[in-house]
Protein backbone atom coordinates (compact mmCIF):
# COMPACT_ATOMS: atom_id res chain seq x y z
CA UNK A 1 0.00 0.00 0.00
CA UNK A 2 1.45 3.42 -0.84
CA UNK A 3 2.48 6.25 1.32
CA UNK A 4 0.57 9.74 0.09
CA UNK A 5 1.65 12.64 1.37
CA UNK A 6 -0.64 15.50 0.41
CA UNK A 7 -0.17 19.69 0.99
CA UNK A 8 -2.10 22.17 0.74
CA UNK A 9 -1.33 25.65 1.67
CA UNK A 10 -4.53 26.79 3.91
CA UNK A 11 -7.26 24.71 5.45
CA UNK A 12 -9.75 26.95 3.17
CA UNK A 13 -8.53 24.55 0.29
CA UNK A 14 -9.06 20.71 1.89
CA UNK A 15 -12.47 21.16 3.49
CA UNK A 16 -13.97 18.73 1.52
CA UNK A 17 -10.95 16.35 1.53
CA UNK A 18 -10.57 16.58 5.22
CA UNK A 19 -13.69 15.54 5.97
CA UNK A 20 -13.55 11.81 4.06
CA UNK A 21 -10.53 11.02 6.06
CA UNK A 22 -11.02 8.73 9.02
CA UNK A 23 -8.50 10.68 10.95
CA UNK A 24 -9.49 14.40 10.39
CA UNK A 25 -6.29 15.92 10.34
CA UNK A 26 -5.52 19.18 11.97
CA UNK A 27 -6.30 22.75 10.26
CA UNK A 28 -3.42 24.14 11.69
CA UNK A 29 -0.28 25.33 9.80
CA UNK A 30 2.48 23.12 10.05
CA UNK A 31 1.04 20.31 11.80
CA UNK A 32 1.71 16.58 9.87
CA UNK A 33 -0.77 14.49 10.44
CA UNK A 34 -1.77 10.68 9.48
CA UNK A 35 -4.79 9.06 8.54
CA UNK A 36 -6.63 7.25 5.86
CA UNK A 37 -8.04 7.85 2.87
CA UNK A 38 -9.69 5.46 0.43
CA UNK A 39 -7.93 2.89 2.59
CA UNK A 40 -4.19 4.63 1.64
CA UNK A 41 -2.34 5.66 4.23
CA UNK A 42 -1.81 9.20 4.01
CA UNK A 43 0.29 12.05 5.36
CA UNK A 44 -1.31 15.33 5.41
CA UNK A 45 -0.80 19.23 6.39
CA UNK A 46 -1.13 22.71 5.38
CA UNK A 47 2.00 24.10 4.61
CA UNK A 48 0.84 28.21 4.92
CA UNK A 49 1.13 30.61 1.86
CA UNK A 50 4.29 31.26 -0.09
CA UNK A 51 7.74 29.20 -1.16
CA UNK A 52 9.46 29.40 1.94
CA UNK A 53 6.89 27.85 4.08
CA UNK A 54 5.94 25.22 1.14
CA UNK A 55 9.85 24.15 1.18
CA UNK A 56 9.68 23.82 5.23
CA UNK A 57 7.01 21.65 5.20
CA UNK A 58 7.86 19.66 2.77
CA UNK A 59 11.33 19.11 4.20
CA UNK A 60 9.67 17.70 7.71
CA UNK A 61 7.03 15.62 5.62
CA UNK A 62 9.82 13.73 3.35
CA UNK A 63 12.88 13.62 6.10
CA UNK A 64 10.47 11.82 9.03
CA UNK A 65 8.20 9.97 6.29
CA UNK A 66 8.26 7.24 4.31
CA UNK A 67 6.58 8.72 1.00
CA UNK A 68 5.97 6.95 -2.05
CA UNK A 69 4.03 9.79 -3.82
CA UNK A 70 3.21 13.71 -3.19
CA UNK A 71 0.21 15.86 -3.95
CA UNK A 72 0.12 19.50 -3.57
CA UNK A 73 -3.44 21.08 -4.16
CA UNK A 74 -5.45 24.08 -3.65
CA UNK A 75 -6.49 26.97 -5.28
CA UNK A 76 -4.73 29.10 -8.30
CA UNK A 77 -5.47 31.95 -10.70
CA UNK A 78 -5.15 31.56 -14.25
CA UNK A 79 -3.86 33.51 -16.90
CA UNK A 80 -6.11 31.56 -19.72
CA UNK A 81 -7.36 28.72 -21.41
CA UNK A 82 -9.31 27.97 -18.35
CA UNK A 83 -12.51 29.32 -16.24
CA UNK A 84 -13.46 29.50 -12.72
CA UNK A 85 -14.01 25.99 -11.33
CA UNK A 86 -11.87 23.78 -13.68
CA UNK A 87 -9.38 21.38 -12.54
CA UNK A 88 -6.01 22.17 -13.45
CA UNK A 89 -2.84 19.54 -13.65
CA UNK A 90 0.68 21.07 -13.68
CA UNK A 91 3.04 19.71 -16.69
CA UNK A 92 6.37 21.79 -14.93
CA UNK A 93 6.20 24.04 -11.90
CA UNK A 94 8.82 27.26 -13.06
CA UNK A 95 9.87 29.86 -10.30
CA UNK A 96 8.36 32.84 -12.29
CA UNK A 97 10.90 35.55 -10.80
CA UNK A 98 13.99 34.15 -10.28
CA UNK A 99 16.43 35.45 -12.60
CA UNK A 100 18.17 38.86 -13.51
CA UNK A 101 16.66 41.74 -15.20
CA UNK A 102 19.24 43.34 -18.13
CA UNK A 103 18.38 46.31 -19.95
CA UNK A 104 16.97 44.42 -22.37
CA UNK A 105 14.41 42.88 -19.52
CA UNK A 106 14.03 39.69 -17.42
CA UNK A 107 15.84 36.92 -17.93
CA UNK A 108 15.78 33.32 -16.27
CA UNK A 109 18.47 31.46 -14.01
CA UNK A 110 20.09 30.10 -17.09
CA UNK A 111 21.20 33.18 -18.37
CA UNK A 112 23.25 33.38 -14.81
CA UNK A 113 24.88 29.85 -15.71
CA UNK A 114 23.71 28.93 -11.55
CA UNK A 115 21.42 25.82 -11.45
CA UNK A 116 19.14 26.35 -8.79
CA UNK A 117 19.77 22.21 -8.04
CA UNK A 118 22.26 19.76 -9.76
CA UNK A 119 21.40 16.23 -9.72
CA UNK A 120 21.30 14.34 -12.84
CA UNK A 121 20.43 16.87 -14.49
CA UNK A 122 20.24 20.95 -13.94
CA UNK A 123 17.12 22.33 -12.84
CA UNK A 124 17.18 26.39 -13.66
CA UNK A 125 13.25 27.71 -13.32
CA UNK A 126 11.65 24.68 -13.85
CA UNK A 127 10.83 21.42 -12.44
CA UNK A 128 8.44 18.73 -14.23
CA UNK A 129 6.62 17.00 -12.40
CA UNK A 130 6.11 13.07 -12.38
CA UNK A 131 3.94 11.83 -16.04
CA UNK A 132 2.10 8.99 -15.33
CA UNK A 133 0.84 10.54 -11.96
CA UNK A 134 0.31 14.03 -14.15
CA UNK A 135 -1.85 11.44 -16.42
CA UNK A 136 -3.77 9.85 -13.93
CA UNK A 137 -4.53 13.03 -12.66
CA UNK A 138 -6.15 14.38 -15.69
CA UNK A 139 -8.00 10.96 -16.44
CA UNK A 140 -9.34 10.84 -12.88
CA UNK A 141 -10.65 14.33 -13.46
CA UNK A 142 -12.47 13.81 -16.47
CA UNK A 143 -13.44 10.45 -15.13
CA UNK A 144 -15.85 12.18 -12.75
CA UNK A 145 -16.99 14.85 -15.08
CA UNK A 146 -14.56 17.96 -13.87
CA UNK A 147 -13.18 19.77 -16.71
CA UNK A 148 -9.72 19.08 -16.61
CA UNK A 149 -6.33 21.23 -18.26
CA UNK A 150 -2.98 20.46 -18.44
CA UNK A 151 -0.18 22.87 -18.26
CA UNK A 152 2.67 24.54 -17.03
CA UNK A 153 2.52 26.34 -13.72
CA UNK A 154 4.50 29.71 -12.65
CA UNK A 155 5.08 30.10 -8.50
CA UNK A 156 5.71 33.54 -7.70
CA UNK A 157 6.43 35.95 -4.77
CA UNK A 158 4.22 39.11 -5.77
CA UNK A 159 0.57 37.88 -7.38
CA UNK A 160 -0.69 39.24 -10.30
CA UNK A 161 -3.28 41.79 -10.11
CA UNK A 162 -3.35 43.78 -13.26
CA UNK A 163 -3.52 42.44 -17.02
CA UNK A 164 -0.69 43.39 -17.33
CA UNK A 165 1.37 42.19 -14.74
CA UNK A 166 -0.83 38.83 -15.62
CA UNK A 167 0.36 38.66 -19.25
CA UNK A 168 4.56 39.70 -18.83
CA UNK A 169 4.20 36.18 -16.42
CA UNK A 170 2.13 34.01 -18.24
CA UNK A 171 4.73 34.69 -21.06
CA UNK A 172 7.66 33.63 -19.35
CA UNK A 173 7.30 29.89 -19.62
CA UNK A 174 3.64 30.18 -21.78
CA UNK A 175 1.94 29.47 -18.37
CA UNK A 176 -1.35 27.85 -17.32
CA UNK A 177 -2.03 28.58 -13.78
CA UNK A 178 -0.04 30.95 -11.19
CA UNK A 179 0.26 30.20 -7.46
CA UNK A 180 2.76 30.79 -4.88
CA UNK A 181 4.09 27.36 -3.34
CA UNK A 182 3.87 24.53 -6.74
CA UNK A 183 7.95 25.07 -7.69
CA UNK A 184 8.85 25.03 -4.18
CA UNK A 185 7.33 21.94 -3.29
CA UNK A 186 9.11 20.04 -7.01
CA UNK A 187 12.04 21.69 -6.47
CA UNK A 188 11.89 19.48 -2.56
CA UNK A 189 10.67 16.57 -4.15
CA UNK A 190 13.35 16.78 -6.95
CA UNK A 191 16.11 16.83 -4.27
CA UNK A 192 14.69 13.58 -2.47
CA UNK A 193 13.39 11.94 -5.50
CA UNK A 194 9.50 11.89 -5.04
CA UNK A 195 7.23 11.56 -7.89
CA UNK A 196 4.82 14.94 -7.21
CA UNK A 197 1.98 16.31 -9.12
CA UNK A 198 0.10 19.42 -8.97
CA UNK A 199 -3.48 19.87 -9.07
CA UNK A 200 -5.20 23.44 -8.61
CA UNK A 201 -8.68 24.12 -8.90
CA UNK A 202 -9.34 27.86 -11.01
CA UNK A 203 -10.41 30.59 -8.32
CA UNK A 204 -9.91 33.58 -10.43
CA UNK A 205 -8.82 34.58 -13.75
CA UNK A 206 -5.89 36.81 -13.67
CA UNK A 207 -6.62 40.04 -14.85
CA UNK A 208 -7.56 43.35 -13.16
CA UNK A 209 -8.40 42.24 -9.97
CA UNK A 210 -12.23 42.02 -9.30
CA UNK A 211 -12.85 40.02 -5.95
CA UNK A 212 -16.75 39.64 -6.86
CA UNK A 213 -15.61 37.25 -9.91
CA UNK A 214 -13.56 34.88 -7.76
CA UNK A 215 -15.46 31.35 -6.42
CA UNK A 216 -13.13 30.05 -4.35
CA UNK A 217 -15.22 27.44 -2.83
CA UNK A 218 -16.15 26.15 -6.10
CA UNK A 219 -12.30 26.28 -7.12
CA UNK A 220 -11.33 24.23 -3.40
CA UNK A 221 -14.11 21.89 -4.17
CA UNK A 222 -13.55 20.41 -7.37
CA UNK A 223 -9.90 20.67 -6.44
CA UNK A 224 -10.90 18.05 -3.77
CA UNK A 225 -13.25 15.87 -5.49
CA UNK A 226 -10.17 15.46 -8.33
CA UNK A 227 -7.66 14.49 -5.60
CA UNK A 228 -10.03 12.10 -3.40
CA UNK A 229 -10.35 10.40 -7.30
CA UNK A 230 -6.76 10.28 -7.46
CA UNK A 231 -6.25 8.64 -4.53
CA UNK A 232 -8.31 5.90 -5.04
CA UNK A 233 -6.28 5.00 -8.36
CA UNK A 234 -2.83 4.65 -6.63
Amino acid sequence: MPNIALIAPTSLESGDLRREFKTSPDVKQGVISKGYLHGKSVVFSHCGVGKVNAAHLTTLILERNDIDYLILFGVGGAYSDAVVGDVVVARNESYGEEGMIIGEGWKPMDFTGFALLKKETEYFNTFPMDRKLMKLAINASKDISLHAICGNFITVSQCSGTSVSGEIMQKRFNGLCENMEGAAVAHICAIYGIPMVEIRGISNMIEDRNLKKWNVPLAASNCNKAVSEIIKRL
